[in-house]
């Protein structure tokens, strides 16, 4: 190929790459290929989730310990560990709400998966939108547990009618005989002694005359 083949190849090229508009691109494109513009609400979504999850939380690790732990990051405005409400244990997971954001992302960004007691803490973000409205009812208090031996003790001396105490009693007797069973099994001499008590008679109905 001559001089003047290469010359007018290239001014063929020119003109075939270039069509006359003139596009402004914000940035330059790659070998080959053409730019791309890059829309303004492309560019920065604001961040508004506050509230971050915390999974996996060891035995010990409270919301004091919590609370003391995580303000390092910024300002704390709501904690909460869920809890059973019998016992009054944790149930290893609990929400944070912080004030900022901000804070809130980088929490989520440097304590997911971090070691802390053998545990391996899971950390998210959670969407505003998912954040059940009834999720901060009894957050910064102390957790009061319920008081078991008053509620088993009520359970027991509450008032039965016949029918119930007749199945409670069966339950009692069926379980002395099997415990019998077992000791006769093992070869134990053993007089278990007799339950006292028994099923009661349906109260008689008494008619009365007129006269």
């Amino acid at each position: 190929m001559g001089a003047k083949a290469k010359k007018a190849l290239i001014k063929k090229q020119k003109k075939t790459s270039y069509s006359g508009k003139k596009e402004s691109y914000d940035f330059l494109p790659l070998e080959g290929g053409p730019g791309k513009e890059i829309r303004e609400e492309e560019v920065y979504v604001k961040n508004t989730d506050t509230v971050v999850y915390i999974g996996r939380i060891p035995h010990g690790f409270y919301e004091d310990q919590m609370e003391a732990f995580f303000k390092q990051f910024g300002a704390i405005k709501r904690l909460k560990i869920s809890r059973n409400k019998k016992t009054g244990n944790s149930k290893h997971y609990g929400f944070i709400e912080f004030e900022s954001p901000e804070v809130a992302k980088i929490v989520a960004d440097c304590m997911h998966n971090y070691l802390l007691f053998e545990h391996m803490l899971q950390v998210h973000l959670v969407p505003s939108d998912r954040v059940h409205p009834k999720l901060w009812f009894g957050a910064n208090r102390q957790f009061q547990p319920a008081k078991t031996r008053e509620i088993e003790r009520k359970k027991h001396n509450k008032e039965r009618t016949i029918e119930q105490y007749r199945h409670l009693v069966e339950g009692i007797l069926k379980r002395d005989q099997k415990r019998r069973k077992r000791l006769a099994d093992a070869g134990i001499d053993y007089e278990c002694p007799d339950f006292v008590g028994g099923i009661p008679c349906a109260p008689k109905k008494i008619k009365f005359d007129e006269d």
